[in-house]
């Protein structure tokens, strides 16, 4: 009966029992929380103050995350393994933008045939150094044993109403946890707008026009695990500098709108309101195999946010390390930290005006400036020493009114804290462990180029280094470490040749997300070659 449908109608039979799988997979591992019906979403967006029923609701969803633990290994789980590290463990992180080029992901991950076949040849040509190197990276992705994702889709149209991870995890056999950060209602609201009026319009509701039976609406972070997820929790931050409901809701001021206008004109890069409910999180689960140091390791998946000032995205840094601090297990914190050292709040006229004129620093440094001689030529300058100082290494030192970096105290702020066991983030840049034998901060954990990190993001029409950006991190907790920068201490599941994947988002015409993956090896023990460190 099956195959005597017609083709598209046997497709649709077939996606809506995978994803239906799917879904009862998600929901197999204790109490899951509920989604939201069609018209609890339109409640959503119509209502700031919600009933207290509509409340817990919301707030369950956006505390407990959704759990699927089916590949719990009968044998032991193979490792990588390598001369220099021995067994090791990979560790990747991707912000995917929602997973709209689900396929190439999906393809990137699980068949490397498939993936090469999808390479255009004009911009990869064959036995090229580029191709060479873009299956390589290909290659270093499908070696994760664990990955965390931000900017996760769970039901929405944008993304063909996938369970974004849900359907990796079943395709590469893998586990998975997933937390909600928003439950996304600008789609809702548009769908249920008065008519439209002109042709635009038109398209615009034909393209948001939602399917209610499927849509969900979650948009979250995510960890994927060949190991075992014990202990998973979603922990929403207390502190949420910019308001997702309201301040989208309200809509943007003129000022933030020609900035938008300007940004599209200029880096194609287009930005509209997201109308949603919820706010930025940190999904938690340990991973658990006996050959890992103390049996478990902890992953922090975090996102912090991004339309704030650097010094709110360090509030919730702290607030982070706090659930942190009691962990004596290695830790792998990782995740799109939005460190651009950019207020990227939305602006307005008073906004900027304040920003220009009412700030004492900016005249303070004028005063300075000028009493020493300095004219517009020496000010441009300055500008623009401070900017390349810190676009791409967010870690360089604060320098007040000449070179300030807004997010060096995110950084120092992470250097100096310590858990309850004494443990510490591992800041070492041994040239011997990283990627291109760099040696600055971080070297090990985070590539470095040639002047800074590896950008991890950039617009889709980059301006030279305008528009390049350091923004995502992974942190390592090591198994005994007590320094941050101590070479001689032990590297036992320290990390190794942390490197940004520079290709991989290029391999389709409208490149897969906006920001790049990053991996980082951690060996089990500690390596051969760190002996003679030692």
């Amino acid at each position: 009966m099956f195959f005597s449908l017609k083709k598209g109608t046997r497709r649709s039979v077939f996606l809506l029992f995978f994803t239906a799988v799917l879904y009862c997979a998600a929901f197999g591992n204790g109490a899951e929380p509920k989604f939201f019906t069609y018209d609890e979403l339109e409640t959503l967006y119509d209502s700031e103050v919600l009933s207290s029923e509509m409340q817990e609701k919301l707030d369950y969803l956006l505390h407990t995350p959704f759990v699927q633990n089916n590949y719990t290994p009968t044998e032991t789980i193979s490792l990588n393994n390598s001369p220099q590290l021995g067994n090791f463990v990979r560790v990747a992180f991707w912000n995917i933008e929602r997973g709209i080029e689900f396929e190439a992901i999906e393809t990137i991950f699980s068949d490397p045939q498939k993936f090469e076949a999808m390479l255009d040849d004009k911009k990869f040509p064959p036995d090229s150094k580029e191709r060479a190197e873009v299956l390589e990276e290909a290659e270093n992705l499908r070696k994760a044993d664990v990955i965390v994702f931000n900017e996760v889709d769970f039901g929405v149209k944008r993304t063909e109403y996938r369970n974004i991870a849900g359907e990796l995890a079943y395709k590469l056999k893998m586990n998975y946890a997933f937390g909600t950060e928003f439950v996304e209602l600008m789609p809702v609201h548009l769908t249920n707008e008065k008519p439209p009026v002109d042709r635009q319009e038109k398209e615009i509701a034909e393209i948001v026009r939602v399917e209610k039976e499927k849509y969900k609406g979650l948009h979250g972070v995510a960890i994927l695990s060949r190991f075992p997820l014990e202990n998973v929790r979603l922990v929403p931050f207390k502190y949420q500098p910019y308001d997702w409901y309201l301040d989208e809701k309200n809509g943007a001021s003129w000022v933030e709108k020609g900035k938008r206008t300007l940004a599209q004109t200029v880096f194609l890069e287009k930005s509209m309101r997201e109308v949603r409910r919820g706010g930025r999180t940190t999904l938690f689960a340990d991973i658990v195999d006996e050959r890992l140091p103390s049996g478990r390791v902890t992953i922090a998946a975090t996102h912090l946010e991004n339309r704030t000032k650097a010094k709110n995205r360090v509030k919730q840094m702290e607030e982070l390390l706090e659930i942190l601090k009691p962990i004596q297990n290695p830790v792998i914190l990782a995740g799109d930290m939005n460190t651009s050292g950019s207020d990227l709040t939305p602006t307005s006229l008073r906004r900027e005006m304040i920003k220009r004129f009412g700030n004492p620093h900016y005249w303070i440094k004028k005063g300075i400036q000028y009493a020493l001689g300095f004219g517009m030529v020496e000010d441009t300058v300055m500008n623009g020493v401070s900017f390349g100082r810190t676009m791409n290494d967010p870690t360089v030192r604060h320098i007040p009114y000449f070179s300030p970096n807004q997010s060096r105290k995110f950084f120092s702020t992470l250097e100096k804290f310590r858990f309850d066991d004494g443990g510490t983030f591992d800041f070492r840049g041994d040239k011997t462990r990283s990627t291109d034998e760099k040696s600055k901060t971080l070297a090990n954990s985070n590539q470095r180029g040639g002047k800074g990190f590896i950008s991890t993001y950039q617009v889709k029409r980059p301006i030279y280094v305008v528009g390049k950006y350091k923004l995502d991190w992974i942190f390592i907790k090591p198994a005994n470490l007590k320094a941050p920068r101590d070479e001689k201490e032990s590297y036992q599941f320290a990390p190794h040749f942390g490197q940004t994947l520079t290709q991989i988002n290029e391999t389709i015409k409208e490149r897969i997300s906006d920001h790049r993956p990053l991996i980082v090896d951690l060996p089990l023990n500690e390596p051969e070659f760190a002996k003679t460190v030692n």
